[in-house]
């Protein structure tokens, strides 16, 4: 018997996506629509592959909703399901956990969602599978929730559903942590895990598995993004392959501009890559972070007119795609062809305030006292400019002493121009 089980997690239904209204041009109902369709998807993926059940390791919401409308969506999406004979076991994560409103969510009869008091087993003798696992009861569970996970039953294939940090993942917290030891103790043909956004097969024997989100959100979930297909034959894995499913493709694109004679050239590099990386995204919204790095000539050019290189930038982006292709952010971190060594070097005027502004950037006291005085204009900054992940945080050394990284490369640039250098 040939059974194929379908494998998601973190769903993120109608997460909310904020700020993105800030940034100019941004497709906002189509990225926050995204994870909708992405579920779509993952419901096509169950019925055109006759899959017998389909597992969701948890965060299926993003806490409770604005509206009934998520709860809803979702539960005709499960009764598409049912039509197609797809039986889904689930559980809580620690986003669903705090959710209120989810908890009064009557879900279809093909639907079963896993105890989050106690691990529970769910027994599907017609296909041979036995599904064990508990969902969180709260937000943060500090314990090891498989240590009470019941022993494999004979003759069934043993799945464990379960939503874990495992022993630490970057950017997760460290809920239900556990060990790929623990849960090859248990005896068990598959882990089906989830929490943690980026797709990992973190053990082969017995396999181990995060599918990662279903759909990204946001510039640090990269990638294809979508669910894990097994198809399990005679009580073993036969195959095991991965389906993208996401329907708005984010990519961090780092481009080296050490070989740009100028602005042209640079906006040239950045065209080709984004023709990559659309065809790569096969059909998708591509919303790309640009990042612009390396020493360059024409570093000079982009510091001293940074709005009309972005504005020929986005144009770019538009011109390779016809709006398949959002830029959500240009980085231009590019330096110019300095030795800046060479300069604080020199006896010259040139070579005295080289020395100064290095100084004034490994000085903790002058740092200090330059961020006390930016305070006062960060008081005077909307909002707008002071929020998110690139906010001016004015009032911190350490961002103070990588502002003047760029002041001192500005100003001894235009002061070597005026030399004729």
């Amino acid at each position: 018997m040939n059974i194929k089980v379908v494998h998601a997690a973190d769903l993120h239904i109608d997460s909310p996506l904020r700020g993105l209204a800030r940034y100019e041009g941004a497709p906002v109902e189509q990225i926050r629509g995204a994870t909708r369709r992405a579920l779509e998807n993952l419901v096509e993926l169950c019925r055109q592959e006759q899959a017998a059940l389909l597992l969701i390791a948890g965060d299926v919401f993003d806490g409770d909703w604005r509206d009934y409308s998520t709860g809803l969506f979702f539960a005709a999406q499960l009764a598409r399901l049912r039509e197609a004979g797809v039986r889904v076991v689930m559980l809580r994560g620690n986003h669903d956990a705090k959710s209120q409103i989810s908890k009064e969510l009557r879900l279809p009869d093909n639907v079963r969602e896993l105890s989050t008091r106690r691990p529970e087993s769910v027994i599907f003798e017609d296909i041979g599978v036995a599904v064990h696992g508990q969902g969180f009861a709260a937000r943060e569970v500090p314990e090891d929730l498989t240590a009470r996970y019941p022993a494999p039953l004979a003759s069934l294939f043993n799945i464990g559903l379960l939503h874990t940090s495992l022993n630490g993942r970057p950017g997760h917290e460290p809920y239900a942590p556990t060990t790929v030891d623990a849960l090859r103790g248990k005896g068990y043909d598959y882990w089906a895990l989830g929490h943690v956004h980026a797709r990992e097969v973190v053990c082969e024997d017995p396999l181990v598995v995060f599918p990662g989100n279903l759909q990204g959100r946001h510039a640090r979930e990269v990638g294809p993004k979508g669910a894990t297909l097994i198809a399990i034959e005679s009580g073993r894995i036969a195959e095991l392959r991965h389906e993208a499913l996401d329907v708005v493709r984010w990519a961090v694109i780092a481009i080296d501009a050490g070989a740009a004679a100028d602005g042209h050239d640079v906006v040239q590099l950045v065209r080709e890559r984004l023709t990559q990386q659309s065809a790569e995204a096969g059909g998708r919204l591509l919303a790309a972070r640009v990042l612009l790095a390396g020493q360059s000539r024409a570093h000079a050019q982009l510091a001293r007119d940074p709005e009309r290189w972005l504005a020929e930038i986005r144009n770019c982006a538009l011109d390779v795609s016809g709006g398949g292709v959002w830029l959500e952010k240009v980085e231009l971190q590019t330096r110019s062809m300095l030795d800046l060594a060479q300069l604080a070097g020199g006896d010259d005027a040139i070579g005295q305030l080289a020395r100064s502004l290095q100084t004034l950037a490994a000085d903790d006291s002058g740092l200090g006292e330059l961020a006390a005085v930016l305070a006062e204009l960060k008081r005077k900054l909307p909002r707008e400019a002071l929020e998110g992940e690139d906010g001016l945080r004015l009032d911190e050394p350490a961002f103070v002493a990588g502002l003047l990284g760029d002041v001192r490369e500005l100003i001894l640039g235009r002061l070597l121009e005026g030399e004729g250098t």
